[in-house]
């Protein structure tokens, strides 16, 4: 039996829990330090199968008002993916008018994962 133990600051909320993750044979058996239930579920999540939500700006086209607009991934996306996202995003425009949710690119970087518009522009 292999054990393994993984340090890690929990990141859901603004506590910043420290937590231990202790893993045999690569199977998550306990999470410790964290105060909250999400620090359990992050800590089991997070040293199995790393995910982010992605956040950035894309250019907007016709409007007078706005020449960026904020953007974030839909869902979470593999962690080992952030790059290709962000690469993705590279060269993609929104048109005027944007509103709060809208698809600015579906599926990006081959994730299944949808990046919507978080403001109105």
């Amino acid at each position: 039996m292999a054990t393994e133990t993984r340090e890690l600051t929990c990141i859901n909320c603004p506590l910043g829990c420290q937590l231990t993750v202790t893993m045999v044979d690569g199977e998550v058996t306990s999470v410790t330090g964290n105060i909250c239930k999400r620090g359990e579920v992050y800590g089991r999540k997070e040293v199995t199968n790393p995910t982010r939500i992605v956040t950035t700006t894309v250019p907007v086209v016709g409007s007078k008002t706005e020449h960026m607009v904020s953007v974030k991934t839909a869902s979470d996306v593999p962690k080992d993916k952030m790059f290709e996202v962000v690469a993705a995003l590279a060269g993609v425009t929104a048109q005027a008018p944007v509103a709060i949710g809208d698809v600015i690119c579906a599926d990006v970087a081959g994730t299944g994962v949808d990046v919507v518009a978080t403001k109105s522009a």
